[in-house]
């Protein structure tokens, strides 16, 4: 079986290299798990449910992920994850081999205090797309894992012991999870539930293992009590232990299914997906999966530049996740049981972060994806009378302002994409822009024509700003289906944004019911208290994506708009007031969090397209490192990456739901997109080097651009776009 799972493997191989390049290899998952980056080294297939990795810590800000480079220990490995986010949840169905038998002694909170960590070296530890692997030094075992969309295989390698045993606890963090089951089934299966409250309340988690090898003895151990051979247990938490004699260096695996829905729906997901595959088949197909995904776009540059790009393509695919079970069927908004009419059902969709870069990628080479999402959002909306704002595992946590649901959908429409119903679509947005909910009081909104502070408790002037854009996109797809008194509205409506800023101060400020500025009023404080969404005002004076003209205008014109964002880049960067988000300074220029990620473009309508060069080039060498440590904040559940993407390419969507790209520099010297319609698009970079870093001339099909601006219809019908580089 080894034989023919290694033949599989290398004919595999070979397929690839006759269709695809092999880019997995370029991939270095531990990129952002040091520092703020908040990711994770795991095992999963493009968009897939399970995220099949290990857990160090789930304690304090870096470690929300369930892992962090620095770490020298591991308490398990669990099946979900989320990449990149501020805050913690997941890390369910947390397994762990070990030698010996299960004890816990209490600890703080009257919480277990888990007694089987080992420790481990990065020097044995390994990680490629679909495969993680780690020695545990305490135990002398080798833990290795691959997955499917919604299983995972473990392949354990014990020494010779009398007591080699697997432990299975359904949560990790226990203080949000009032309920826990787990049954064994018979001699070489285990299932159980997960039933939490954390970021997200009621969540779910339904899943079966079975093992390769039968167990001869297993326990349950809740209230600090081990039950030898108890077959079922329900409790606040409960740790399952089964037991194996083992000889030296042999193998055991354990196939484990998931599902939101129910336990027969992890058994399906189970027999579909895996079934009689072995470890190695599995990997190969995740590994095959990922290198389709990847060769999305090819790229000619050098190692570095290389690895943090296919990096960037993984980690922009690791998530949303189909929470779907293979039949189709989720547990949506509402906590019922739905079957999806794509057959998927999208979730963890940080929107307040990927609207800008990540859906907008998607628009190019994910559009069947970024449709299915958009079909889950529209199903989200018909269930819970609004949109997404943040939702996970199926459910909203109403997490960040505005509803940036609305710009994705806006941004798929006006480009024509296809894969949902407009007519649905168009009333699940304007829907979402009238009708009050959680973080949208609208007749608060229209009373006022802006969020004034003294109803609004903080964030009222990113709260204005924002809503100012996604009334703009409502107004574009009113527009474009004929809808005129709708695009009056909020076209109208699009331009609250201008009732907050101050001649005075030359900044968007808050101000009360009554017209009086807030005060007082520092632009380098980045309180909510004082307006502003994980920024301040110098960082949020840019968000008016839809209309940069006339930010310009405000500014007083192209020269004072160019001295400001000079001001930007070279003033301190301190800041009043402490909040982790705010990272990767340059200046008050904070690439670290996203309100800031289009800034550097902006010099274009400066009508100093040189200084979006120059900056970009200390931006890209500065905040991205091929490195742990290679980040400068939070993923952000692809956002970050999605930045590196289209910079390196040389454009990036100022503007994400215009249709139009802003060109920057490139920072390859080929790129080939292949497209889903069968075109390219390819760019072909003259004349690249360290100190060529300014853009001398732009081709498109042998047609001078002059104004920095590339269409998505330009890059969608397929065609080369020449840049030559110069001093």
């Amino acid at each position: 079986m080894k034989q023919f799972a290694f033949f599989l493997l290398f004919f595999s191989t070979i397929v690839y290299s006759q269709q695809n390049k092999n880019l997995t290899k370029f991939v270095n998952p531990f990129i952002g798990t040091g520092g703020h980056g908040h990711t994770f080294p795991n095992a999963c297939k493009p968009f897939g449910n399970v995220q099949m990795g290990p857990v160090t810590d789930m304690k304090g800000w870096d470690r929300v992920s369930g892992y962090h480079y620095s770490d020298s220990t591991i308490m398990g490995f669990s099946h979900t994850r989320l990449s990149g986010t501020g805050c913690a949840d997941l890390s369910d169905i947390l397994f762990m081999p070990r030698i010996g038998k299960f004890t816990t002694q209490q600890g703080t909170n009257n919480q277990p205090f888990p007694s089987w960590r080992s420790r481990f070296s990065h020097k044995d530890e390994s990680a490629t797309p679909g495969y993680y692997s780690v020695l545990l030094k305490d135990y002398g075992i080798k833990a290795e894992f691959t997955a499917s969309n919604h299983c995972a295989i473990h392949r354990y390698t014990f020494p010779a012991n009398d007591s080699s045993s697997i432990i299975i606890s359904p949560s990790v963090g226990f203080d949000a999870t009032p309920w826990n089951n787990l049954k064994v089934e018979n001699d070489s299966t285990i299932s159980g539930v997960r039933f939490s409250f954390g970021w997200v309340p009621f969540q779910k988690v339904f899943f079966v293992a079975r093992f390769s090898k039968p167990f001869f003895t297993y326990q349950m151990t809740s209230n600090y009590r081990p039950n030898w051979k108890q077959r079922e247990r329900e409790d606040k938490w409960i740790i399952g232990s089964v037991y194996f004699k083992t000889k030296a260096n042999e193998q055991i695996t354990v196939k484990v299914g998931i599902s939101a829905v129910s336990l027969s729906g992890a058994n399906n997901n189970l027999d579909k997906e895996i079934g009689n595959n072995c470890f190695e088949t599995t990997r190969a197909e995740a590994e095959s999966a990922w290198n389709d995904e990847l060769n999305k776009i090819q790229i000619e540059a050098d190692s570095k530049t290389k690895e943090i790009f296919y990096t960037g393509m993984y980690h922009a695919f690791i998530q949303p996740n189909n929470i779907a079970d293979i039949d189709g069927r989720y547990r949506g908004a509402d906590y019922e049981i739905a079957t999806s009419k794509t057959g998927k059902y999208y979730s963890t969709l940080s929107l307040w972060d990927t609207y800008r870069a990540l859906h907008p990628l998607y628009s190019i080479i994910q559009p069947r994806v970024n449709a299915e999402i958009i079909q889950s959002m529209i199903e989200h909306q018909q269930v819970k009378g609004f949109l997404p704002i943040w939702t996970l595992w199926g459910a909203e946590n109403y997490c960040m302002i505005a509803n940036h649901a609305i710009p994705v959908i806006a941004d798929a429409i006006l480009k024509g994409n296809k894969g949902f119903d407009y007519d649905q679509a168009y009333a699940a947005i304007k829907s979402s822009s009238t009708l009050s909910h959680q973080g949208s009081d609208w007749e608060l909104y229209n009373k006022y024509g802006y969020y004034p502070n003294d109803f609004i408790a903080s964030e009222s002037v990113s709260k204005t700003l924002e809503v100012s854009f996604d009334d703009w996109c409502v107004a574009q797809v009113a527009k474009k289906l004929g809808k005129d008194v709708d695009y009056n509205f909020f076209i109208n409506r699009s331009k609250a944004y201008q009732k907050l800023y101050d001649t005075e101060s030359r900044f968007f400020r808050a101000k009360d019911s009554k017209g009086k500025w807030m005060t007082p009023f520092n632009p380098i404080n980045i309180l909510h208290s004082h307006g502003y969404t994980e920024g301040n005002a110098w960082q949020y004076y840019w968000s008016v994506q839809q209309d940069i003209p006339a930010l310009v205008g405000l500014s007083g014109g192209k020269g004072k708009f160019d001295e400001k964002l000079d001001s930007l880049f070279t003033m301190s960067p301190k800041v009043e007031g402490d909040l982790s988000d705010v990272s990767g300074l340059i200046g008050q220029y904070a690439h670290g969090n996203e309100p800031s990620h289009h800034v550097a473009y902006l010099y274009n309508y400066a009508g100093q397209p040189r200084k979006t060069q120059k900056m970009l080039t200390r931006i890209m060498a500065e905040m991205y490192r091929n490195e742990p440590d290679g980040l400068s904040g939070n993923e952000d559940c692809g956002q970050m990456s999605a930045w590196y993407i289209f910079t390196a390419l040389g454009f990036y969507p100022v503007n994400p739901a215009s249709g139009v790209f802003d060109i920057g520099r490139p920072f390859v010297q080929e790129a080939k997109l292949n497209l889903e319609n069968g075109k390219t698009f390819l760019i072909s970079v003259k004349n690249t080097s360290d100190k060529n870093i300014y853009v001398k001339k732009i081709l498109l099909n042998n047609v001078p651009i002059a104004n920095y601006k590339l269409n998505y219809t330009d890059i969608m019908n397929g065609g080369t776009m020449v840049i030559e580089m110069g001093k």
